[in-house]
């Protein structure tokens, strides 16, 4: 048997309909737009210099360069880890790496405005991962995510789209903030990046409408390769469109830093911080609220983009419940503990993995060439994101108008599934969190369905679930954290 029936036999080609080709280009598409997180979770981590109060993690005498090398190696290395288990264990399409607005929570939040060492937000990071491995093999988390409003697991898709929409809108220079309206379009026919980015979204999604396979990737491709080419004829500066390696009429590879793979001062840093949490002014509960809200933000995130990935997959049964859905928990749990151990933030599943399932990935194959491809960009670490934010991040788009599709899943002309579908909709991208998203409507959901007395659709756990999201925002927004720390 030769290797590529081995693999067709192995993760199952032949049962979700799909074959190697497909799945290897549908995990180089995922792999390419999340690729990002190689430089961008080092950057976020690691404290910089110049500013009032540390706000990351510092080591004396190593330089904030040299530790997002470290951290870059870590992150990579958590990413592979995780990936592999999913690929490998639980045979699902999905792609993990550490998780951006949990890594600010624990650079800002943490270390920053709380002042805990950031050897002690590690040591959360690790018990939140002990945690979640425990209720994962005794099936709770399971048992928790089916318990979510039919509404809600129909509305996280959408959702999710409009969260993704949100990202690539901003990174392309489409959407830009503004003090007046919050956001207001960006200066489209005159910024290089909105320009190639504009150009760049329409050729994709004239070949998806074509339904030339491959299409996401190809656009992002020929996207970076046209930033390349106005960059290398002297029409933009260079570092704007394009890797600061090109340059104008040539190509600087001392632009391109080998990595350093020493990461010592931050792997196992985390035993020392679980030790030092007294003297840190961290007694068991100011520990715990921590780690519940690493454990809240990250078990919420991580359910809603495996419901709504699965969705667009069409992996969902009946009752919007993702089957087996512990596998990919567990492979979750192991990388956020895995990657805690060695330095960085929790990992968690990423709503990328949506473009490799458009691609057509339904197996762990995808996963797998994810994973094969964060280990081979150890190599050099700044190849992990020679393609520009902007190129990647227009398959968000192209995918985030695929996903808003899932809306017709749900009963409009019913108002208890329309209140807390609606509110789970337009919470994820307004609060830049999926998490807040499935929290407002699991919240909205026994409301509604109390106040039009169907008592019985409620489940008890329900309730508590929604309880329980009241005492964390009450946590997370009511300055309940501001007191802890030295």
């Amino acid at each position: 048997m030769g290797v590529t029936a081995r693999l067709a036999d192995y993760f199952g080609f032949e049962e979700h309909g799909t074959d190697l080709a497909t799945e290897v280009r549908a995990g180089v598409t995922t792999f390419l737009t999340m690729s990002y997180i190689v430089v961008v979770n080092p950057a976020i981590m690691v404290d910089q210099p110049g500013t009032e109060f540390l706000d990351g993690i510092a080591v004396e005498g190593v330089s904030a360069a040299q530790l997002e090398q470290k951290l870059a190696v870590i992150t990579i290395l958590a990413a592979f880890t995780a990936t592999l288990i999913m690929a490998l264990y639980a045979n699902r399409p999905f792609a993990q790496a550490p998780g951006l607005g949990l890594n600010a929570f624990f650079a800002f939040t943490v270390v920053g405005a709380l002042g805990v060492p950031w050897q002690t937000a590690l040591a959360a990071v690790v018990v939140e991962g002990v945690i979640f491995l425990l209720l994962t093999v005794a099936g709770a988390r399971k048992y928790i995510i089916e318990a979510f409003p039919e509404p809600v697991k129909f509305a996280v898709g959408a959702g999710i789209g409009a969260f993704l929409a949100i990202i690539g809108l901003e990174a392309m220079g489409i959407v830009v903030s503004d003090p007046a309206t919050y956001v207001t379009l960006g200066s489209v026919a005159s910024d290089p990046v909105a320009i190639l980015s504009v150009v760049g979204l329409f050729f994709t999604l004239a070949l998806y409408a074509r339904g030339v396979r491959g299409s996401i990737i190809i656009g992002i491709v020929a996207t970076t390769l046209a930033g390349a080419v106005v960059t290398f004829l002297g029409l933009v500066d260079p570092g704007v469109v394009a890797s600061p390696a090109v340059q104008n009429g040539g190509f600087d590879a001392s632009q391109l830093t080998s990595p350093d793979y020493n990461i010592a001062p931050l792997g196992g840093a985390f035993v020392s911080g679980l030790v030092g949490a007294p003297a840190a002014n961290l007694d068991a509960f100011a520990f715990g609220l921590i780690v519940f809200t690493f454990f809240f933000v990250d078990f919420f995130d991580t359910a809603g983009t495996l419901t709504g990935v699965g969705q667009a997959a069409g992996f969902l049964d009946g009752e919007g419940n993702l089957p087996e859905i512990e596998k990919p928990l567990l492979s979750d749990a192991v990388g956020t503990t895995f990657g805690g151990m060695l330095g960085t933030s929790t990992v968690t599943t990423y709503v990328e993995s949506a473009t490799g399932v458009e691609e057509g990935g339904r197996t762990g194959m995808t996963a797998l060439v994810v994973a094969g491809l964060f280990l081979a960009s150890l190599a050099l670490v700044p190849l992990a994101a020679t393609i520009p934010l902007y190129a990647s991040h227009i398959a968000l788009v192209v995918v985030a108008v695929i996903m808003l599709g899932n809306l017709t899943d749900i009963d409009w002309d019913d108002v208890t599934q329309a209140a807390p579908a609606g509110m789970t909709v337009l919470i994820m991208p307004f609060t830049f969190n999926i998490g807040y998203g499935i929290a407002a409507g699991i919240i909205t959901y026994p409301i509604v369905k109390a106040a039009t007395g169907e008592f019985e659709d409620i489940r008890p756990l329900q309730v508590v679930l929604a309880a329980l999201f009241v005492v964390y925002f009450f946590v997370r927004t009511g300055g309940v954290l501001s007191g802890i720390g030295g």
